[in-house]
């Protein structure tokens, strides 16, 4: 019997047909399809909570800088602070000036005081005292227009003056006037006598005049702010001074400080912040946040707003429907507004206790 040579056997491959082929690629691409759906469900779900994580880190650090500033600051009779007023004071009630919104509406707050906290010269060195402001810029042709700003003004202890420019160190002055003295309405901000004859007028005008050069920007997201008193009966008000039966007991032929009396009848400070993060902010045309906080009340009972008792949380509650019909509308203060970038704003706030020690 014939034996056939080993190489002489002829094997064969078995290939794959057409269709297996097309069946094989129909499958990949709707993998890939499933995956590519996941990867952007998850950015879809991420994407607002990283505006979130922008958002309240930035609240965070702005409310741990406030905490430090109002633990320490100065509750004397005899200094300067720049505080709201009630309706009708001759002095600044510390509304952003040149802000007016909507009828009676008078935009964000400022504030001003000493405070025993670390403060810079223009050199760069420290100082134990500082002339503590914060504000949200109002000057439309800033870098920084509507950011909140924080200066920490370095003052010294040993009474050698330098001048009263506000860029060279002045020393603190255990008196009245060194802030703000008098004001007409509206206060004239690039005057160098009367209203703003003090050496730190600087530190309160906003805008273009003489707007002082030592403000830093704390919160470039945050664009609204607002800020009110938890006093000792109970009560929470614009004006930091509690009434007596009922009665208003303000002096209106006295200074702020004069009727303030060393913050006696404030138990707290509550301060509110709208924040909105950066990636949402360039959404925005120029003037979209102005119109959002146009729609976005000042406390009840400032000037030109209505009267009554006012409970904890009214604000922030009038600010959260303003950004969710901006969200829901697409228009803020009349004007389009982008969905997106309202979904993103949030509303914080946080009570800083002001107590003196006697109180304790």
């Amino acid at each position: 019997m014939n034996k056939q040579h080993p190489r002489a056997v002829q094997t064969t491959c078995p290939g794959f047909t057409l269709a297996e082929l097309l069946v094989s690629l129909g499958v990949l691409a709707l993998l890939i399809l499933l995956v590519a759906q996941m990867v952007n469900t998850a950015a879809t779900t991420l994407r607002p909570a990283n505006k979130h994580i922008d958002t309240d880190t930035q609240a965070r650090v702005v409310f741990d800088r406030m905490a430090l500033d109002f633990a320490k600051m100065l509750k004397r009779t005899d200094i300067d602070y720049y505080l709201k007023g009630p309706s009708g004071y001759r002095n600044p009630n510390a509304h952003g000036k040149g802000l007016k919104l909507q009828s009676g509406q008078q935009g964000n707050d400022q504030i001003a005081f000493y405070s025993e906290v670390p403060g810079y010269y223009p050199s760069g060195s420290q100082s134990p005292l500082s002339l503590v402001a914060y504000r949200i810029n109002s000057d439309s042709n800033s870098a920084r227009y509507l950011q909140l700003e924080r200066m920490g003004k370095g003052l010294l202890w040993n009474g050698v003056s330098n001048g009263t420019n506000p860029n060279s160190p002045y020393p603190i002055a255990f008196t009245t006037g060194q802030i703000v003295t008098t004001c007409t309405n509206p206060c004239p901000c690039n005057g160098t006598t009367g209203a703003w004859a003090g050496p730190w007028k600087g530190a309160v005008c906003n805008g273009s005049n003489s707007s002082d050069p030592d403000y830093e920007a704390i919160g470039p997201g945050v664009f609204r702010l607002e800020y009110y008193y938890l006093l000792k009966d109970g009560s929470i008000r614009d004006v930091p001074q509690a009434k007596v039966n009922g009665a208003s007991v303000w002096d209106f032929t006295k200074t702020l400080t004069a009727n303030l009396n060393g913050f006696s009848d404030v138990e707290a400070i509550a301060v509110v912040i709208a924040v909105i993060d950066p990636a949402s902010r360039a959404l925005v045309y120029p003037n979209g946040l102005f119109d959002l906080m146009s729609d976005m009340a000042d406390f009840k009972n400032a000037n030109g707003l209505g009267v009554g008792a006012q409970k904890v949380g009214d604000v922030e509650n009038n600010w959260n429907l303003a950004v969710q019909s901006a969200a829901q509308t697409g228009t803020a203060g009349g004007d389009p507004f982008p969905p997106a970038a309202a979904s993103a704003v949030r509303i914080y706030n946080r009570y800083f206790d002001v107590r003196t020690l006697a109180d304790l």
